[in-house]
């Protein structure tokens, strides 16, 4: 019997990466016009992946509109493959949200075009999640292709021989934690292995005796995958004449232009009863650890910290208040919502997220940043005001001024809300602006008081009264602008609900609260019912819980080294010594200090070298591999001042750090280090719809010194008696080293990397950053998740609003919908596009089978797919271990 070897043309789109953006998109502008040209001139020419995403069509039919019924033919006549992605994203840096809305959308998108490619892409993830086969399966995939993450692999991860292969063959069952198995398909000498497939017959002799031969080391069956095409390739337009040629030379063997649709049909008819399995996440810890990439984590900080901002605007404020104000107004702006992701994933691509291409891609990534937020921000805004306009406060005494704090959190949230409390305003209209700033500014001050709608004080903090501009827009006239006086409210929040609001007012009069302060005189000691901190002359803290009587020593430690690698990959100077903050005295400063919240201010001052020396720049330029530069730091030093503002409030055993550098230094790393005294083998990290347990040793094949790792929320090192929390805000690399997590907050290169010498002077990262992050002790292992909840809950500020003396229809505080369970974790609440019903998505991040509660006013919840789609699952309130669940609430 012939082995049969399929040919599939693709071009491995990455939209922006060592070039800019426009060029790339200049380039796909004259591929899609050989495609089309093809698809019409060669009918032997079978069809064209076009690399899983479907933003490529609206990127080539921008320039060329006029293409739109060429397209469509090509799409409807199976020549010109698409979806079932909107972008190719990196799944360990985006959200799991995004992972998701990556799917809908692409499948949305397709859908218009005609019938997506079922396969879940992976071509050059620098890893793979380890939910995907869940995720996969929801979403009706039953495949997924990928380039990385899984030995045995013939280019990027360089395989050891002498090590064992994780899988025997390039096929293989991929299993998730949930126990959700996919087939996998490795591209095991990459995704280029069937690259310019030569039409004379002398090189094609050379070609294929070779390729064959790589293929065949692998394949677990005689179906033998050649993809024809790289990245950015141009279409080869005589592949079918390659193919003919191939068949003459190679009788034993059928050469067929394909697709992965019929690849993967024939391919798993076939396959061995041997075939081995993957479990879980796919990070190539079985090679040298040299090409894992997870240092993309901490490349261009700046865009992970803004990625995070724009995520939980969209995902965890936006649309829950849009899905709140739904039921006031019947309206939910599905539109501006899609116009928004859509921007805010022209930034998920792995090359643009990772923050490994040249300062050009990323410079305009901001913009989208910026742009996507907006958007969330307009959209949280006018539910707001459709909400608040609904909600009855009449409770309140006239001469008070009502607010409502909203938790649009899926989880309970305790912290501080803060508002800007309007007294009185005088309009343009009513004077010049000098007249009305005056008219404002020389009110008589008046002191005031927070109250409940039961009339209990609550311990806030206001300011004096203060007078600025502002202006409103109303929807059914001109602009109205005018001076206000205000004040600002910060007040304590305990427990408020998932998916709710509270009801408060400002009240005229002092009323006289607790005035015991949390922190000593100087600042070194804070101490409230959990927990005692205390803070040594170098800065670093003692603390410790008073429920377990543990104390933790030596916390917040700066660690500064030398970095001579680049966006990918991180590498210290050989005998470069670690600089530490522990070994420099520290100033305290007091800042905040009263019975609910105590703020001190934490500065170190670093004498670091201001560079790498100026070898790197020639080993740099002479495309030395990493692994072998010889350069060291610079001998000329300059000061690094760091200044860390850490919070202690009052019924919290979670300790905030905001920490502020300006960094004019290069080619270093900047990490804070929590030593914790735990030893054990294995940690969790919060990872896309898991809170994954990795091991803290690496495999024998490890040459890397470090073990750079993934995380969003969190990371956590605990034994049966204990354990710390690390939270964090857009700070997406972490190490385990001993006892110590370490988060990194800034890391500065040069250089893209790579194939090249790509200089990236952006790279270094320099000026103003600020870095927020946590740290917080638990007890036994089951009480973690309450850690972890916090931590999640910290990245999603409470919204609020003033509102008017009024009746309304909603009470004054109100659960929208309940949500209880001890490790399920809402990830979203909005509304499904073709008939409203009301979505929610989360996960359980237990090992354990557990039950959640969800309430909803007349509401019968239903199990549906991920694509939001019907199923006849039975819904009940059991989670299965590590289950995603998708829950449709309608009425």
């Amino acid at each position: 019997m012939k082995k049969k070897v399929y040919i599939i043309s693709h071009s491995h789109w990455d939209r922006e990466w060592y070039v800019a953006y426009e060029k790339h998109h200049m380039l796909l502008v004259e591929l899609m016009d050989d495609l089309l040209e093809i698809f019409e001139t060669d009918p032997d020419f079978n069809s064209f992946h076009l690399d899983g995403q479907t933003i490529i069509l609206d990127d080539y039919l921008q320039v060329r509109p006029e293409k739109r019924a060429a397209v469509q033919k090509a799409i409807n006549d199976g020549k010109l493959r698409i979806g079932p992605f909107y972008i190719l994203q990196d799944d360990w840096l985006i959200s799991p949200e995004s992972n998701v809305r990556n799917m809908l959308i692409g499948m949305e998108e397709s859908r218009k075009w005609g019938t997506p490619v079922k396969l879940g892409y992976f071509p050059d993830t620098f890893g793979n999640m380890g939910q995907a086969p869940q995720l996969m399966q929801k979403a009706g995939f039953d495949a997924a292709a990928f380039g990385r993450g899984v030995k045995p692999i013939g280019f990027d991860n360089q395989v050891l021989e002498s090590e064992n292969y994780t899988s025997q063959y390039s096929e293989m069952w991929w299993k998730g934690p949930d126990q959700s198995e996919i087939f996998g398909l490795l591209f095991a000498n990459w995704y280029s292995n069937g690259n310019e497939i030569p039409a004379e017959k002398e090189a094609a002799i050379k070609f294929w005796n070779q390729k064959l031969a790589d293929a065949e080391k692998f394949a677990s069956t005689n179906h033998l995958l050649f993809m024809n095409g790289c990245d950015h390739q141009p279409v080869q337009k005589d592949v079918t004449k390659a193919i003919a040629l191939a068949n003459e030379l190679y009788p034993d063997y059928e050469f067929i232009h394909s697709n992965f649709t019929d690849y993967l049909d024939a391919v798993r008819n076939d396959l061995p009863e041997d075939l081995g399995s993957v479990t879980g996440e796919l990070t190539s810890q079985e090679t040298d650890g040299w090409y894992t990439l997870a240092n993309t984590a901490s490349a261009r900080v700046y865009l992970k910290q803004w990625n995070t901002r724009v995520q939980r605007q969209l995902e965890n404020i936006a649309e829950p208040l849009a899905s709140m104000a739904y039921e006031v107004s019947g309206k939910y702006p599905h539109d501006q919502l899609d116009y928004a992701w859509k921007t805010l994933m022209q930034n998920h691509p792995h090359d643009s997220i990772c923050g490994c291409s040249v300062d050009e891609v990323h410079r305009e990534m901001v913009p989208r940043f910026e742009k996507a937020n907006e958007v969330g921000k307009y959209v949280a805004e006018e539910a707001v005001n459709t909400l608040k306009s609904a909600i009855d406060t009449s409770n309140f005494a006239e001469n008070s001024f009502p607010f409502v704090v909203f938790n649009t959190n899926g989880l309970a949230k305790s912290g501080e809300a803060e508002i800007e409390i309007e007294l009185a305003r005088q309009t343009f209209a009513e004077g010049y602006p000098a007249q009305c700033y005056h008219a404002m500014a020389e009110l008589p001050q008046t002191d005031y008081h927070v109250e409940d709608e039961n009339g209990h004080v609550i311990p806030a903090t206001i300011s004096e009264a203060q007078v600025r501009f502002d202006f409103d827009l109303p929807k059914d006239g001109f602009r109205i602008p005018y001076m206000k006086r205000y004040v600002t409210v910060q007040l304590p929040v305990k427990d408020l609900p998932a998916f709710s609001w509270q009801g408060f007012a400002l009240v005229p009069g002092r009323e006289v609260t607790d005035a015991t302060p949390l922190a000593n005189k100087t600042g070194t000691v804070i101490e409230n019912q959990q927990m005692k901190v205390e803070i040594a002359d170098n800065g670093t803290l003692t603390v410790t819980d008073k429920e377990t009587q543990v104390k933790k020593e030596n916390l917040l430690v700066f660690e500064n080294v030398g970095d001579i690698a680049n966006e990918y990959i991180f590498k210290q100077p050989e005998n470069d010594q670690a600089i530490l903050s522990s070994d420099v005295q520290a100033t305290i400063t007091l800042l905040e200090n009263h019975s609910e919240k105590a703020v001190v201010k934490i500065t170190h001052v670093l004498d670091i070298p201001v560079s790498a020396d100026e070898l790197l720049d020639v080993e740099q330029q002479m495309v030395i591999d990493f692994t072998q530069r010889k350069a060291q730091r610079s001998k000329e030093i300059a000061p690094l001042t760091i200044e860390t503002l850490m919070t202690v409030t009052k019924d919290s055993k979670k300790i905030d750090f905001e920490t502020h550098v300006n960094n004019q230094m290069k080619d270093h790393r900047l990490r804070v280090l929590f030593e914790t005294g735990i030893n054990v083998e294995q940690h969790e990290a919060d990872s896309i719809y898991e809170v994954v347990t990795r091991p803290n040793a690496v495999s024998a094949s490890w040459k890397n010194p470090t073990n750079p790792q993934h995380q969003h929320a969190f990371a956590n090192l605990h034994d049966t008696a204990h354990g710390v929390t690390v939270g964090n805000f857009g700070l997406n690399e972490y190490e385990i080293v001993g006892d110590t997590i370490a988060v990194t907050l800034l890391r500065c290169v040069r250089e893209l990397g790579d194939w090249g010498y790509f200089p990236t002077p952006e790279a270094q990262c320099l000026g103003e950053h600020t870095f927020n992050y946590s740290i917080e002790m638990h007890a036994t292992p089951e009480t973690r998740y309450a850690t972890y909840k916090h931590a999640y809950t910290a990245q999603v500020p409470f919204t609020v609003a003033q509102v008017a003396v009024q009746k309304g229809n909603y009470p004054t505080t109100y659960q929208y919908v309940k949500v209880e369970g001890e490790t399920f974790i809402p990830t979203a609440l909005k509304r499904r596009k073709v008939d409203q019903e009301l979505i929610l998505r989360g996960y359980n991040m237990s090992e354990e089978m557990k039950s959640v509660t969800i309430e909803q006013s007349h509401a019968e919840p239903e199990i549906l797919t991920l694509l939001e789609e019907p199923t006849d699952e039975v819904y009940t309130p059991e989670l299965q271990p590590y289950e995603i669940r998708t829950i449709g609430l309608m009425k």
